[in-house]
């Protein structure tokens, strides 16, 4: 008899009494079931867990080649923050303080003077305090050609103090007011 028909004629409520091939695979398969349900409730979670950890380790391995090359170039960093400092120093020293307000703003008029630009309206504002500089807003009104509006932007950029001209609030249009006025004269306000 194969083991195909001993499997066929075995009484599945009286194994015991089955040939010792039927019951040594039965036992195999219970084995296998044992076996899957075993690494399911057992492993599989610990798989995961494992996965988790092997994560993990990648994530702990890359911040520690990045902070591994920040050490290595801390050095340079260090020498590159007090060049930074320096500069800033230096940018700092350059903006004017309160008591060189006044003769900065006689330069700025003097150059729009200079660049044949005339001073309708120069009118200097309260002082707006900011973190570590102020601001002097001042209203203007000025009469000049294209070209000498661009070199009195040019003459006030070259002035030894720090001055940045914020053009908020500003309109430039032609000069129609005065019918003497030459072609191309134009009105700075603001």
């Amino acid at each position: 008899m194969s083991l195909f028909d001993d499997l066929r004629k075995a009484d599945i409520n009286n194994l015991g009494s089955s040939p010792v091939t039927v019951q040594a695979v039965f036992a195999g398969i219970l084995f296998l079931l044992i076996c899957g349900l075993g690494w399911y409730l057992y492993f599989n979670p610990r798989h995961e867990e494992f996965d988790g950890l092997v994560a993990k380790e990648r994530e702990l391995r890359q911040d520690f080649e990045h902070k591994q090359e920040r050490a290595a170039n801390l050095q340079a960093y260090r020498e590159q923050l007090q060049q930074i400092e320096l500069v800033l120093q230096q940018m700092l020293r350059q903006l004017p303080g309160k008591t060189e307000m006044p003769d900065l703003l006689v330069d700025i008029s003097q150059t729009a003077l200079a660049s044949g630009i005339a001073n309708e309206l120069f009118e200097p504002q309260p002082e707006i305090s900011k973190d570590f500089y102020a601001e002097k807003p001042i209203s203007l009104r000025m009469v000049g050609s294209y070209h000498q509006f661009g070199e009195f932007v040019s003459g006030v950029a070259s002035l030894p103090r720090v001055v940045i001209l914020t053009m908020h609030d500003i309109s430039l249009k032609q000069n129609t007011r005065d019918a003497n006025a030459p072609a191309g004269q134009l009105i700075l306000e603001g």
